[in-house]
């Protein structure tokens, strides 16, 4: 047992040995989570005889999930991890063992946005609509949020319709979102494809209507163990709370401070109340911090100090004391650049390689005179804002050819039936949708029938058929990484690429490989090619690095989870952080917690920069309250303040701060009520807007409606 506690202080080790029961670890920044979870994952295995299939390990990421299984085999020497990953994840690994009982094939697609994208390609064709109807990314949310709250029952739909029942009510429907939304149901329908909102709701669909596959599963899972618990949203809290429902050995971690994900989901309150849900909770305070310097916390406790809804306590540091908090005010944006990137010189100078710094900001807009400096001066650098590995062209096209040898669904033909060039072009892939769609066939299943038509002779269907008819039925006991490497080789896609002088290009494809062959030695014997595919559609823009010694450019969110030796926090000015569309108090703490996450992300040295003049409407620029709000003595300037920039930026942060609604529409008046202002005289509220905090009136002598804040005095009739 010594050798796992030894190296835990008092907490950890409470948080490490609470194994039976409800447990609640309230867990600061740099206290040690990712040690405590990965610690008890072994206590359990090897002093308490578990057997590691029996825990389930919830992260919210694939990357945090791979680097957790690597610590536990590190500690207890066994390959044998089992279920440590994302919810998303966990629910692949349900349905490919029991996705049947709602009719589905175990060989089910996981659809990610590229494929979503050439679903809405199609149906826009189809049905003559235009981006003018809707763009792309609004169609994906408009059908996320349609799955989630408007038409939360949509998966019945897709259970219990044929193919040609979805199709009619898909070709029945009139409006551009009802034509939408049910042509997206009957193209995955299809291709028996599932999105990520489907992976948790057929899960939860059947625990609801099987109680054998539910206890089976429930059973199953002696301890459950979930991570960053404050970002936990009400789908994956319905779906805990039943896989718990048999042990209840239910221990989650996580820190109300860092909720920084409201706007998807993410519900603080669910780590808070977790005691009042499940009596009986003991609740583990970590509050030693081993990343950052005394004078880091001090002035990051300061700031979160501020906020009225939050479990109060302060991070206590272990790490001897350091560099003050540095806080510079620029006379403009190009200045605060040149300060930024004259600092990363120096410390370069002094021997700190660039990737261990980075320039943290509220949004990327910010980045513009930070880059013309940084490329002024020669400093290479890297924004974490580009296409994600996982999304670049080739590897796509490289998981296309797999998805081709397990699955032969369309999106996949469509993407690389004519790459490299095989003279299949529009004219061809065309009359193929019309036989497919005549003869409820997929598209590969077309060419096959229609392969020797005067149409395709002269074409390469007959090499391309036989290629995926050669994997499809060789590529069963081979590893994955062995039949990419085969599969792009043989099609002729790497040649081309060479021929190009693609090298980058390659260079990814080269990776690619090599995150297989490393997911083929992690997983062993599980990772067939089905399994790899369902997890790479998964995979998160943070499963992706930038290589060299390059000066990190990223947004707060973007940085929640990682740690730097040097971070810049620029751009602290108001209406950029916090952000000008924060319009509730409770907006605002969410912006005052991301501001303490990306305090907290450092190691070493903390800069926070800001610059006055003026904004582009002619308004004057002012600090951040963020850096108003730590006491004044935590802070060490650059030089001075402008005489009089402090009392401005307070009075204009107090007025501000005023007119900031509460974001509660529990006591807004209900649609239709009778209401008296003082000057539009009679009305009736037709709605609320909790968003901007207001009621939304039609009164009686004016022709169109008003939104009125909820702090005006109305009278009701």
């Amino acid at each position: 047992m010594s050798e796992i506690t030894d190296k835990l202080n008092a907490a950890q080790l409470e948080a490490v040995t609470s194994t039976e029961g409800p447990v609640r670890v309230i867990a600061g920044a740099g206290a040690g989570k990712t040690r405590a979870l990965t610690y008890r994952f072994a206590y359990l295995v090897t002093e308490l005889g578990i057997l590691p299939g029996n825990i389930l390990c919830v992260t919210f990421t694939n990357k945090a999930a791979a680097e957790m299984r690597q610590r536990i085999h590190n500690l207890t020497g066994d390959n044998d991890t089992g279920h440590i990953c994302t919810f998303h994840s966990f629910c692949v690994t349900v349905l490919q063992e029991d996705v049947n009982a709602v009719g589905y094939p175990k060989s089910f697609l996981v659809l990610d946005n590229s494929d979503i994208n050439e679903m809405l390609r199609e149906i826009y064709e189809e049905r003559g609509l235009t981006l003018r109807d809707m763009t792309f990314a609004n169609a994906r949310d408009m059908i996320e949020i349609l799955k989630l709250f408007e038409r939360p029952d949509y998966y019945l739909d897709l259970i219990e319709l044929t193919v040609d029942g979805l199709r009619q009510k898909y070709m029945d429907a009139v409006t551009p979102k009802d034509i939408i939304f049910y042509g997206y149901l009957y193209r995955e329908k299809k291709c028996f494809g599932l999105d990520y909102n489907d992976l948790l709701k057929l899960t939860l669909y059947i625990f609801e209507k099987n109680a054998d596959i539910r206890l089976k599963w429930q059973k199953r899972l002696e301890y459950i163990m979930i991570d960053e618990f404050q970002d936990i949203d009400s789908i994956q809290y319905e779906l805990m709370e039943v896989l718990a429902g048999y042990h209840r050995n239910l221990f989650v971690i996580g820190d109300p401070d860092q909720v920084i994900y409201t706007w998807r989901g993410a519900d603080v309150k669910y780590l808070l109340e977790f005691d009042k849900k499940f009596p009986g909770t003991k609740t583990v305070m970590m509050t030693k911090n081993y990343r950052s310097t005394p004078e880091i916390l001090a002035a990051a406790n300061s700031l979160i100090d501020k906020n009225v809804f939050r479990m109060k306590k302060d991070l206590t540091p272990t790490l001897p004391s350091g560099s003050p908090v540095i806080c510079h005010e620029a006379q403009t944006g190009e200045a605060e650049a040149g300060f930024i990137v004259a600092e990363a010189q120096s410390l370069h100078d002094a021997g700190v390689p660039f990737r261990d710094m980075a320039v943290l900001y509220r949004s990327h807009f910010v980045t513009r005179c930070l880059e013309e400096a940084l490329e002024k001066a020669k400093v290479p650098y890297a924004i974490y804002s580009g296409v994600r590995f996982f999304d670049r062209r080739e590897v796509k096209d490289a998981l296309s050819y797999l998805r081709m040898a397990a699955y032969r669904d369309d999106l996949a033909f469509t993407r690389i039936v004519n790459v490299p060039k095989r003279n299949i072009g529009e004219r061809r892939m065309e009359f193929l949708r019309e036989y497919a769609a005549e003869h409820g066939c997929s598209l590969y299943d077309a060419l096959l029938k229609c392969a020797d038509v005067e149409l395709f002779r002269g074409t390469k269907a007959r090499q391309f058929i036989s290629l995926i008819e050669t994997y499809s039925t060789g590529y069963a006991g081979r590893p994955v990484s062995e039949v990419l490497t085969a599969m792009l080789s043989d099609s002729g896609y790497e040649r081309m690429l060479r021929t190009e002088g693609s090298q980058e290009r390659l260079d990814n494809l080269a990776e690619l490989k090599q995150s297989i062959y490393d997911y083929e030695i992690t997983c062993g014997e599980e990772c067939t090619l089905e399994h790899y595919l369902a997890r790479a559609a998964l995979f998160t823009n943070q499963d992706a690095s930038e290589p060299g010694d390059r000066l990190k450019l990223m947004t707060v969110h973007a940085a929640k989870g990682l740690e730097f030796p040097y971070v810049f926090l620029c751009s602290m000015n108001e209406g950029v952080f916090p952000s000008k569309r924060t319009n509730t108090r409770p907006k605002m703490e969410e912006e005052r917690r991301l501001a303490f996450v990306a305090m907290t992300r450092t190691e070493k040295r903390l800069y926070l920069t800001s610059s006055s003049g003026r904004n582009l409407d002619g308004s004057p620029r002012y600090p951040s309250r963020f850096v108003l709000d730590i006491a004044p003595g935590l802070l060490e300037y650059t030089s001075p303040p402008r005489e009089g920039l402090i009392r401005e930026a307070r009075e204009y942060i107090e007025a501000a701060e005023a007119r900031l609604s509460d974001g509660d529409t529990g006591g807004a008046l209900p649609p239709g009520t009778r209401v008296r202002h003082s000057v539009f005289g009679e009305g009736t509220v037709t709605g609320v807007d909790g968003e901007k905090g207001a009621h939304i009136i039609k009164f009686d002598g004016i022709p169109t409606p008003r939104a009125i804040a909820f702090r005006a005095k109305l009278e009701k009739l």
